[in-house]
């Protein structure tokens, strides 16, 4: 961690004026002098190490409002990371979007500020699981989710996100598909498409908390309270929703309906980076953190940049497969 003094001086109050606009509806502004020193030094250390910073949308809003260049959700992520034309780019989410920006740019160093920002749901198979999946339904395409391993993605067709795996399904042609590894997930695409989905039974451990009865609990306290909720949660928890969708489609949907009081049913942070963006919104926050997500921080950010750790690599022998599940999830999303 860094040693560095980060004085919160004049220079620093000038040289985040500005970025503070950006977060005032979200950070007190009481709290700002914690954080402007480190969004300084790492505005500048970017520059000087032609570095870029790509952050989820669960990250917290000092970090996706203030150092971030660029963010979204997964898909939108792999999609920039592909484009970047940077040296070095540091991936503020969990290791396998990290593997995923490594795929995508395998000649880039790619840093993770955090080598524990694991996943449950990347956790939840491997890549000798899949290979046990093809044996016993051979000639079925493997429809990898995007929240896994570099190793698993080698071993499956094409990977998906939340906001393209319907698309990418149906594409496809084909009667049924292995659809890994979220069940839930998985359960919400067989519904909206006719091809038959063989599931895998991973979860998420922050959408597979929510529940339907919740959800009607907050309905009846507000009837006109619109509910958007993520395709990972448990189809009882969609059933009560009025909109379901990756996190980029959650942000889209609150964009078209300002008026309303909005419930976002995903990590606790979406929210307060939605509100960031569209500060005359209501939000409920009903809340489940990933601890994954909030291991990355602004001072881990700036060790980082300043040791260049922790980077991420991937076997090339891994590498090659893997890439050709991405880039063909990509090409289907263009």
């Amino acid at each position: 961690m860094s040693t560095i003094e980060l004085p919160y001086d004049p220079d620093v109050e000038r040289e985040t004026s500005p970025i503070f606009e950006r977060v005032a509806n979200v950070i007190p502004r009481v709290e700002w002098p914690l954080h402007a020193p480190y969004v300084a030094a790492i505005n500048r250390l970017k520059r000087e190490r032609n570095a870029v910073i790509l952050a989820h949308n669960y990250q917290v809003p000092e970090i996706y409002h203030t150092v971030a260049d660029i963010v979204g959700d997964s898909l939108a992520l792999a999609m920039k990371a592909a484009e970047t034309d940077a040296d070095v780019i540091v991936l503020c989410g969990v290791h396998f979007m990290a593997e995923t920006a490594k795929l995508v740019n395998p000649s880039k160093t790619v840093l993770v500020p955090d080598l524990r920002a694991g996943c449950s749901l990347a956790d939840s198979i491997t890549a000798a699981d899949v290979r046990l999946l093809r044996e016993r339904y051979p000639d079925v395409p493997v429809v990898t989710y995007v929240n896994t391993s570099a190793a698993v993605k080698a071993e499956s067709d094409v990977c998906v996100t939340s906001g393209n795996a319907i698309k990418i399904v149906e594409a496809l042609g084909v009667p049924r598909v292995i659809f890994l590894p979220d069940e839930y997930l998985a359960k919400y695409v067989a519904s909206k498409t006719t091809t038959e989905i063989i599931a895998w039974k991973g979860h998420c451990e922050v959408h597979e908390r929510f529940t339907g009865a919740q959800l009607r609990a907050y309905r009846d306290d507000d009837p006109g309270l619109r509910i958007l909720a993520h395709p990972e949660c448990p189809p009882d928890v969609l059933a009560e929703a009025d909109y379901v969708g990756s996190t980029q489609g959650m942000l889209d949907d609150v964009g078209a309906h300002r008026g309303a009081r909005v419930l976002l049913i995903t990590e606790c942070s979406m929210a307060d980076n939605v509100a960031g963006v569209y500060p005359d919104v209501e939000f409920v926050r009903p809340c489940n953190l990933c601890p994954h997500m909030k291991r990355n921080t602004l001072p881990k950010i700036l060790h980082s940049l300043e040791a260049m750790e922790y980077e991420v690599t991937v076997d090339p022998s891994v590498a090659e497969r893997a890439r050709a599940a991405v880039e063909r999830m990509l090409a289907y999303s263009r």
